[in-house]
């Protein structure tokens, strides 16, 4: 049995009651890559999922890009805790060799891929969101990336309506990534390593840019150690009117 703490849990209920992320008849896709943060999530959608007084369901599916992944370990895992689980087999590793250019970067385009295989899936098999497992350590990088390198002020939001109708959900977007990589460690959850990252295939420009932010922002929470505090609140309290 997975044990998630008590804290982790009713910061993503906070987040559930503010934004309501799980509602009566969801049908809710959750994109396991099987990283710490994702495998934490099945295991808290699973919870809510059991002493929500509404009903819906969820399903986890893994996106092979075709490079010959080992997903066994996620397979069992899913399979011991009764979570619903499937491996979504894409040509996305092919694709690339044509699409990205040498020395380019990378996860721009995996990342629109991706997204747009479990759109597709959603939408073919009747889930009407998408749970993502974004937390709020994401959600400052993304800030500081994007008024940094694209001159732009934006982030992650913990819940919006794509294009396409599909509801997009960040259950964990309040969460600290410090509190997923305890609840891994605790929980002996396996995680799956960079074997299954695209860049360890061929020669393309590792990303440094989400690298380097994070390196930017521990160096400003060892001076200030409520800065996440005060992002988190300033997500939320925009002045819109002070900006050109």
């Amino acid at each position: 049995m997975i044990e998630i703490s008590k804290k982790l849990l009713r910061i993503v209920g906070q987040t559930n009651a503010k934004y309501k992320m799980f509602e009566e008849n969801d049908r809710i896709l959750l994109g396991l890559s099987g990283g710490k943060d994702s495998l934490n999530l099945a295991h808290i959608l699973k919870h809510f999922q059991s002493v929500s007084p509404q009903n819906w369901d969820f399903k986890a599916v893994t996106l092979s890009y075709g490079m010959g992944e080992n997903f066994d370990y996620l397979k069992t895992h899913c399979k011991e805790h009764d979570i619903d689980y499937e491996v979504i087999d894409s040509e996305i590793f092919e694709l690339s060799k044509d699409k990205i250019r040498r020395n380019s970067s990378f996860c721009s385009f995996f990342s629109r891929m991706r997204r747009g295989y479990l759109y597709s899936y959603a939408l073919k098999n009747g889930y009407n969101k998408l749970a993502i497992a974004h937390h709020l350590d994401d959600a400052a990088e993304s800030f500081f990336m994007n008024f940094t390198y694209n001159g732009a002020l934006r982030t992650l939001a913990p819940k919006y309506r794509a294009q396409n109708g599909i509801v997009v959900i960040r259950p964990l977007i309040f969460a600290r990534e410090k509190q997923l990589c305890d609840s891994a460690m605790r929980n002996g959850l396996q995680t799956v390593g960079d074997e299954a990252c695209p860049a360890m295939r061929f020669d393309v420009k590792m990303p440094h840019a989400r690298f380097e932010t994070k390196q930017l922002l521990a160096k400003l929470e060892s001076e200030n150690p409520k800065l996440f505090i005060s992002l988190k609140a300033a997500f939320e309290n925009l002045h819109s009117d002070t900006f050109f």
